[in-house]
């Protein structure tokens, strides 16, 4: 029984990446990392990596994008690292949030248990 989501060619997955199964050291790609369409899909290009051009139009985490393309994150990531050394998207990590006054934290905690 195969579990859902789960691709059940890894042949596939290795023709998709030319037998990539990991990403390059210097890749810097994790869950959480925004990726960015930097041009408009080209013709011949691949399908996943048109998919991705289209997908991350507006940034979108690596996570949603394998999700979307509905591939393991690896494979995603090794996709990515292609389109980033052509210059065809960028990535950026999510601004980390400001640091809050402990006092302010507090309160909120006292109100929303107060509810």
């Amino acid at each position: 029984m195969s579990r859902p989501g789960r691709d059940d060619a890894p042949d596939r997955l290795y023709t998709l990446t030319g037998g990539r199964s990991r990403s390059g050291h210097d890749n810097p790609f994790d869950l959480v990392t925004l990726v960015v369409a930097e041009s408009e899909p080209a013709p011949g290009m691949q399908s996943e990596h048109v998919a991705i051009l289209r997908l991350a139009r507006f940034p979108t985490a690596v996570v949603e994008l394998a999700a979307e393309l509905r591939l393991p994150v690896s494979i995603t990531k090794v996709l990515l690292g292609d389109l980033l050394a052509a210059g065809r998207v960028s990535a950026r990590h999510p601004r980390r949030a400001a640091v809050y006054d402990p006092d302010i934290l507090e309160q909120v905690l006292v109100g929303l248990r107060n509810l």
